[in-house]
């Protein structure tokens, strides 16, 4: 069953501008000198428990960046659910369609992270695959209003399709009326006849981050993507190409960019990523600024 809501977060969703489908995993975290090796116990120097999942860690970015945004995710019915429903309402973020169910436990992650940040990471998706069909239905009006889509793939992938579908059909006038056509993926205000005054036509952004990416992605999630983005260990998976520099990773983003992407960006974790789109289809690396890592999670 859907997280109970109240009426003023019923209206929030109702506008919510970011729309997640995606992945909530409770973070179990242990912080270590180095990383053992293939059978071996060393001592770790502390331990936490933290709220991650790729799909609810881009949602809570967004909420702290501004966007109003809402979650439709599936939890276990157990104590790190509960816990994980109150952490997105504390964020601000709404749950009117976070599920529970008593048929899996809430989704976890167990984390090393070692003294340069580095990790590795064993999740148990657990409810996290529990999110259906059904469940896109309920939330369908939520996400065929929002500005912006995004899913990944810790959810099955047969959900993140449907929810890339419902969403690259939306789109519409924001008040009663009659509008005509604009250009795909713009926004635009036109003024109608007096009796009709003004009228915003929309037309909803999906982003997809193909991660863990599994080398046999449906083709569809390439068209259905006006954002592709994926790390490099990814790119690599998708496009059997190696990718060890930013002349590399444009090289596998046109290969993306082919299969159908609108925009494919390529993280490249502290170089910065490179990005291409069908628009500008010459490859742009942007470095980053350099800053210690302190943990690399995702």
């Amino acid at each position: 069953m859907a997280a109970s809501a109240d009426p003023g977060r019923q209206r929030q969703e109702a506008a919510a501008a970011v729309v997640v489908v995606g992945s909530c995993m409770t973070d179990l975290v242990s912080l270590t000198p180095r990383l053992p090796k293939t059978g071996e116990t060393i001592h770790g120097h502390k331990f936490f428990i933290g709220f991650g999942g790729k799909g609810a860690n881009q949602c809570v970015q967004a909420a702290r960046l501004g966007a109003r945004t809402s979650m439709v995710c599936k939890v276990g019915k157990d104590s790190f659910g509960n816990d994980y429903i109150e952490n997105l309402k504390q964020n601000d973020i709404s749950t009117e369609f976070a599920y529970q169910t008593e048929d899996a436990a809430t989704g976890t992650a167990s984390i090393i992270v070692n003294k340069e940040g580095q990790n590795i990471i064993v999740i148990v998706a657990g409810a996290n695959l529990l999110l259906n069909t059904k469940d896109l239905r309920e939330a369908a009006d939520v996400i065929r209003r929002a500005k912006v889509m995004i899913c990944q793939l810790e959810v099955t992938p047969a959900t993140s399709l449907e929810a890339l579908t419902m969403a690259h059909s939306s789109g519409g006038p924001e008040c009663t009326g009659v509008t005509k056509h604009i250009s795909q993926r713009t926004w635009a205000e036109e003024k109608k006849t007096k009796e009709s005054g003004w009228v915003l036509w929309w037309i909803m952004k999906t982003l997809f981050n193909p991660a863990p990416a599994t080398a046999d992605l449906d083709s569809r999630f390439y068209t259905l993507s006006d954002v592709f983005c994926c790390n490099e260990s990814e790119a690599e998976i998708l496009t059997g190409l190696a990718v060890s520099s930013p002349a590399d990773a444009g090289t596998a983003a046109l290969v993306l960019l082919e299969r159908g992407c609108q925009v494919v960006i390529i993280t490249l974790g502290a170089e910065g990523c490179v990005m291409l789109s069908k628009a500008e289809p010459v490859p742009k690396f942007i470095p980053t600024e350099k800053v210690k890592a302190v943990d690399t999670t995702p």
